[in-house]
């Protein structure tokens, strides 16, 4: 734990849950700013834009500012630049992330919509799209909305995903999350998605070199065994699950591997560190 330079941290289920602070979180994050640590937060949150989330934690306390926060958006927007550009893009989200998704063309599925835009990015719905790209799921994704990705995906448009995730936590508990439908589109289509937040590789090799550090000197800290932990490990950063969030007992069992650490919660991070008072437990299951 001396080597380590840089903590990457996801953010629901990890400092916050409902966008409301865990115990303890302001203060560990603030602690480990002392330390001199970089701290970068990579989120797959897809309902919010960096500035609305950097302000959203800052009034919450949170040492944070809008340089500081990697999101999913962000990250499909420099993939599409690179692998797929000028491509036509059909967004399935709930919420407004188009500030993070710069540079990309849309194609709206509704005219009413597509008549309201202004902006020369924006094509009506009688454009063919290039991409079908899913967000996070909301009241958005209804069989309507579904149904016309279903049918971009038969005319050959490709799918792109900003993460995996099946669900997350709420202050009203676990939700579904666009994962879910993701398969669904998948197995209906016969496609496989590419996907550009956590757990692709891509996004942690952002992160580092973001916080300007190798691999072996970062810690990933998440509540997601597969898409935080685990994926982080695979790319040599060190991984620590923390038991709030998403945490259940049955998926860590259930891992495709073993995170290098679990802690009760992200207050017990400086304490890992060695460089606090306070608990920490190294993870044998």
């Amino acid at each position: 734990m001396d080597a380590v330079r840089a903590v990457l941290i996801d953010i629901d289920g990890v400092l916050t849950v409902s966008w409301r602070p865990l115990p303890g979180a302001v203060e560990a994050l603030r602690h480990i700013r002392d330390l001199g640590l970089a701290v970068a937060l990579l989120t797959n949150t897809t309902s919010r834009t960096r500035a609305s989330i950097a302000g959203t934690l800052s009034d919450a306390g949170f040492p944070v500012t809008a340089d500081d926060i990697l999101t999913a958006p962000a990250a499909t927007a420099a993939y599409l630049a690179e692998y797929c550009p000028g491509a036509r893009c059909s967004l399935l989200n709930s919420g407004d992330i188009r500030e993070d998704l710069a540079g990309v063309r849309f194609v709206e599925d509704d005219q009413d919509d597509a008549d309201n835009q202004d902006d020369e990015n924006v094509e009506g719905p009688d454009a063919v799209a290039d991409a079908v790209v899913v967000g996070g799921a909301g009241p958005g994704f209804d069989y309507a909305a579904l149904n016309r990705a279903f049918g971009h995906l038969q005319r050959g448009a490709r799918l792109v995903a900003m993460h995996r995730n099946l669900y997350w936590r709420t202050e009203h508990g676990l939700q579904l999350d666009s994962g879910a439908f993701l398969l669904g589109l998948e197995k209906a289509a016969g496609t496989e998605a590419e996907v550009t937040g956590k757990p692709s590789p891509a996004f942690f090799e952002a992160a580092l070199a973001h916080v300007g550090v190798g691999a072996d000197r970062a810690l990933m800290v998440g509540d997601d065994v597969e898409n935080d932990v685990l994926a982080a490990q695979r790319a040599g950063i060190t991984g620590i699950l923390v038991r709030t969030g998403k945490y259940l007992p049955q998926t860590l069992r259930a891992a495709s591997g073993e995170p290098d650490h679990v802690i009760d919660s992200f207050a017990d991070l400086p304490a890992l560190l060695g460089r606090s008072g306070g608990r920490a437990q190294r993870s044998s299951s």
